[in-house]
């Protein structure tokens, strides 16, 4: 999802609405996107999409940029359109896969634009009750699919299951809310994602990234089973005294989270964020020259970000 920058309206006239479908569909062909749903509103779109080539980064940044400047272009004006990146958010098939499409494909009537669904000429919903050639490069047919498993009753199914009247779903609720979750779906696929992918996305460019980290508990966790010591033990200051479980979590915890020195510092009840700092550049020193720290800091690491599947 995107929204116009200060709320504007990013949509000015039918024109405006064509040119971004045809944006959006020229998107899909050229670089595999797959479009399941789409709904266009006068200061925001909504997009629900597939990237098997991971590509959503680039297809967003294709799209907010060209339909930018083709606005610019038509009235006369510069800079930004949008407020900023997109927001996104990774969701599991089931179950909220078509709790989106029905979301989405209800926004103008939750916004009391039309009175019928049908009459919303700006979202891909007229694509799914139609079997016309031109709305072939829309990625409906696998969210049909979920609806029945006989293709001559899908048409039914979909009707029936976008009229419903019902309370918002779990994924409408979350997405009115103003922050976003990273990843929506199951306790498994969550940490089946931070598995796979945190450590490459860490971002500073993107704040919702260091959700996938794991939090300071199951660092200390690890370390303390690691080095067969108390979270009390690995707490302990002591001055002249190397504590070599502290120190090491400390660096993990920077190096795995991207926490701020200032946060490190409370999370470990340490009173001047400077001496986080200091440990941590030691530590950087020490790993470089001491292969045996080194070994057992690269074994902590693979541990910490292993035990992610089993939280």
């Amino acid at each position: 999802m995107n929204r116009g920058r200060r709320g504007d309206p990013i949509f000015l006239g039918h024109g405006d609405y064509l040119q971004f479908i045809e944006l959006l569909q020229h998107t899909s062909e050229m670089w595999n996107l797959r479009v399941a749903a789409y709904c266009l509103m006068q200061n925001h779109y909504h997009l629900l999409v597939q990237t098997p080539d991971a590509n959503i980064s680039r297809c967003l940044r294709h799209i907010d940029g060209v339909y930018t400047q083709f606005f610019n272009r038509c009235y006369d004006c510069d800079g930004q359109l949008f407020r900023g990146r997109y927001k996104s958010i990774l969701i599991e098939v089931d179950p909220y896969l078509l709790q989106l499409v029905r979301y989405i494909h209800r926004n103008p009537l939750k916004a009391d634009l039309v009175s019928r669904l049908e009459k919303y000429p700006w979202s891909s919903h007229r694509g799914y009750l139609s079997k016309a050639e031109k709305w072939n490069w829309l990625y409906k047919d696998f969210l049909l699919s979920m609806l029945s498993t006989q293709p001559g009753e899908r048409l039914k199914e979909y009707r029936q299951f976008i009229s419903k009247d019902d309370d918002e779903p779990e994924a409408g609720e979350i997405i009115e809310r103003k922050k976003w979750p990273s990843i929506l779906g199951s306790k498994a696929f969550i940490n089946r994602i931070k598995e796979k992918f945190f450590i490459k996305k860490i971002n500073d460019e993107i704040p919702q990234s260091k959700e996938l980290a794991p939090d300071v508990g199951r660092i200390k966790k690890e370390i303390c089973r690691f080095y067969k010591i108390s979270e009390h033990e690995l707490l302990k200051t002591q001055r002249g005294v190397f504590n070599e479980p502290r120190n090491v979590a400390l660096y993990l915890t920077r190096r795995l989270t991207g926490d701020s020195l200032k946060q490190i510092a409370e999370q470990y009840r340490i009173k001047k964020y400077s001496s986080v700092s200091s440990v941590i550049g030691r530590m950087k020193t020490m790993i470089t020259s001491d292969r045996r720290l080194c070994k057992r800091v690269e074994d902590l690491y693979a541990l910490i970000t292993k035990s992610q599947e089993q939280t």
